[in-house]
């Protein structure tokens, strides 16, 4: 038994001592001279030629086909100090042609290649998980392709040197789509953005940010609106740059209307109504640009028919007027051809909004028939009487001012002056009407600061209140 194991063993040691020139054919053996490298496999004419494995004294390998000598063929390639792993086709030692590459530090790449290098159609997988599939050049994405990335938004179109560039659609995570240029990564040139807000922006960009944008709510008008007792008015609005111009490239953002009544303790003898908050209602006046505070004041005004798609598409509003096919939501489609903006079309028919909210259409809004509501329970409105004779028993009674109420009246008599408007139950004084951005959510992070315009309500023939 002793003799036989020492015979398995000399035949081992023959077998894998290295003859001072290599296998001329057949199958053999050979260690390199300067020990670096051992092939075991097939030989040809002196050369490694078919099947065999090449090992690297650092233990990377190589194992596949041999042709005169050379790495050519099918095989799969290990590097030790990287831990990548190669396995596809080969020319003249360099992997070329149509494989599969796992990286060590993560992901992988599927697809064709030219010296090593990605070059041609391929998927290429990430140590994130992100996914390209497209054209590559010089190993980089390199020419048209789609993109997964980690964060769930998706991209086709254009690439150079691993960067977006040129047309493409960004399809977001969150719903939002920019269709048009890009440059070095970033939003740059001629595109349109579909916000998941409903809001669209479609112009130019530069360096990822629409030139321009809209920067503040302005309500048109004169300084201060006066309406007429009861009566129904209208609120135009406009979104506005810097510059005072209109942001005409903006539609989509939603606009809420409300009111607030001024919040002043006046004098005695002041013709001006007022009003005193309930202590228990604890409402915080709110801070206006106008030079006085206000309390939130009731308001009503009609909502706006829904459209849906098919009606949205057709009408064509007037200029100035708002499009009702925007307030039903449109946006832009993503089906022109590159370097043009998209066209618009309806998406589909949303829930009725609630009708104090309009939806701005290429930068402009409209609130029609507005109307100030009924005093609410909250707010205690007082009046001054008018009439010499009245503000001298307002005198004898310390100057105080009289709670506003209805007079009695009888066929033929005439109401006293401190008769409130039986039909619109709103009393004469100043007012503020408020416009706010309440897009959801809020268009590139941040809604537009509110705005304000002042609105005196007078009351209709004889007396008017003075400011």
């Amino acid at each position: 038994m002793a003799a036989a194991g020492r015979g398995n063993r000399d035949s081992l040691q023959r077998r894998w001592e290295s003859p001072r020139r290599p296998p001329r054919n057949g199958y053999g053996v050979y260690i390199y001279p300067n020990s670096f490298f051992q092939y075991e496999g097939e030989w040809k004419g002196g050369k490694k030629h078919g099947h065999g494995k090449l090992v690297f004294k650092d233990g990377s390998y190589y194992e596949g086909e041999f042709v005169d000598g050379e790495i050519t063929g099918q095989g799969c390639r290990h590097w030790a100090w990287s831990g990548n792993i190669y396995a596809g086709q080969f020319v003249l030692g360099e992997p070329q042609g149509h494989g599969v590459m796992t990286y060590g530090a993560g992901g992988c790449y599927k697809g064709e290649l030219c010296h090593g290098l990605r070059e041609g159609q391929g998927v290429l997988v990430d140590p994130d998980g992100q996914v390209y599939e497209g054209s590559f050049h010089d190993n980089k994405k390199h020419g048209w392709g789609r993109m997964l990335f980690e964060n769930g938004d998706k991209y086709e179109g254009d690439w150079i040197r691993d960067r977006r560039q040129g047309h493409g659609v960004l399809h977001c995570a969150d719903g939002s789509t920019y269709e048009g240029q890009w440059h070095s990564d970033v939003f740059s040139g001629l595109g349109s953005l579909a916000h998941c807000s409903g809001v669209t922006y479609c112009g130019l960009w530069i360096n990822g940010h629409p030139a321009a944008p809209a920067t503040r709510i302005a309500i048109l008008g004169p300084e201060v609106l006066e309406v007429a007792l009861g009566s129904p008015f209208t609120v135009r609005v406009q979104l506005q740059q810097d510059s005072g111009a209109t942001a005409d490239s903006e539609s989509g953002r939603v606009l809420r209307i409300s009111a607030g009544v001024r919040h002043v303790q006046l004098p005695a003898h002041s013709e001006v109504s007022f009003f005193k908050v309930d202590e228990e209602h604890g409402e915080k006046p709110i801070e206006t640009p106008l030079g006085f505070q206000c309390l939130s004041y009731p308001l009503s005004c009609p909502a706006l028919p829904q459209l849906g798609p098919r009606a949205a598409v057709d009408s064509s509003p007037s200029q100035g007027e708002p499009d009702p096919a925007l307030d039903s939501g449109a946006v832009c489609s993503q089906g022109d051809s590159p370097g043009h903006l998209p066209a618009c079309s309806a998406r589909a028919q949303e829930p009725p909004s609630p009708a104090d909210h309009r939806r701005v259409t290429r930068g402009c809004a409209e609130f029609t028939d507005v109307l100030l509501g009924p005093t609410p329970p909250s707010l205690q409105p007082f009046l001054v009487l008018g009439s010499p004779s009245q503000k001298a028993a307002n005198r004898k009674h310390g100057g105080s001012l009289c709670p506003a109420k209805m007079a009695p009246t009888t066929c033929g008599s005439r109401p006293s002056r401190t008769a409130v408007d039986p039909v619109s139950e709103v009393y004469p004084g100043e007012y503020v009407v408020m416009v706010q951005d309440v897009t959801t959510p809020p268009f590139r992070g941040h809604a537009l600061p509110t705005a304000f315009k002042h609105l005196r309500v007078l009351r209709r023939g004889g007396w008017q209140p003075h400011p």
